[in-house]
């Protein structure tokens, strides 16, 4: 079972846009038992995420059996890394679920993703998204879509660094069959949760520098930080989708 800290509160406050990112301070505690019962995971952390929170399963080397079960207890959201495990993973679910997907996607990958997936959460280039919209007009779809963002200007991370994410998402306004919903980010690794605020910080900032440009076809809707190590920060810092693996499903083998 999980336990629920004395300590928890949700303390919701509305940005100064009052566009619909809120900020959330969450405070919870799990008995470390549970990690091994991915239903019991689920219903815990639905229970103390506040409603508007998007919760995206991260499911990277995680069976289809591991899915289901975390469809059967309240996943709505399955997130995966490769198009090649999420296309065995979708030909057991199928629709169950929606498909988000989390990684970094190549160029050739494009065309069997937007079969797959309902959002793309790392467009981090215009190349990429010109064949993104190429293969969805091949099969009339819209695709919503996510720029990932490199929040702490890595150079081996992908993503596209603070400044140059405004132009690009002026670009991908202008595509058809691309829809832009809102902004992702993965941040460093980093052993302290507290380590992380400074980048959900700056993506936030850029999220809302895109959101005042009004763009057309653009819905600023979406703003994805935080995993299991730093999701109750990225909350508390504006997120309203966060992608948890090891909360839910447990250690990998």
């Amino acid at each position: 079972m999980c336990v629920v800290g004395d300590d928890l509160r949700y303390g919701l406050v509305q940005d100064d846009s009052n566009k619909g990112i809120q900020n959330f301070s969450l405070v919870v505690k799990y008995n470390s038992d549970s990690m091994s019962n991915i239903k019991e995971n689920v219903r815990c952390i639905l229970n103390e995420l506040p409603p508007t929170v998007h919760l995206v399963a991260a499911a990277k080397s995680r069976t289809p059996t591991e899915i289901k079960e975390a469809l059967d207890a309240g996943i709505r959201i399955i997130g995966e890394n490769y198009v090649q495990e999420a296309e065995q993973a979708y030909g057991v679910v199928g629709k169950l679920a929606q498909w988000h997907f989390i990684g970094h996607l190549q160029k050739n990958k494009v065309k069997k993703a937007v079969e797959i997936f309902d959002m793309l959460e790392t467009v981090d280039s215009l190349e990429l998204s010109h064949e993104i919209d190429r293969r969805c007009a091949q099969i009339g779809k819209v695709m919503p879509v996510l720029i990932e963002v490199n929040s702490g200007c890595e150079e081996q991370k992908s993503g596209v660094l603070p400044e140059e994410v405004a132009p690009l998402a002026q670009a991908i306004s202008m595509l058809p069959n691309v829809r832009l919903m809102g902004l992702m980010t993965m941040g460093p690794q980093v052993g302290d949760p507290e380590d992380s605020r400074l980048y959900f910080v700056t993506t936030r900032k850029v999220f809302e520098e895109v959101e005042s440009l009004n763009l057309p076809n653009t819905e600023m809707k979406y703003l994805s930080m935080g995993m299991t190590n730093s999701y109750r920060v990225a909350l508390e810092e504006g997120a309203n989708m966060v992608r948890l693996g090891t909360l839910i499903f447990g250690e990998r083998d």
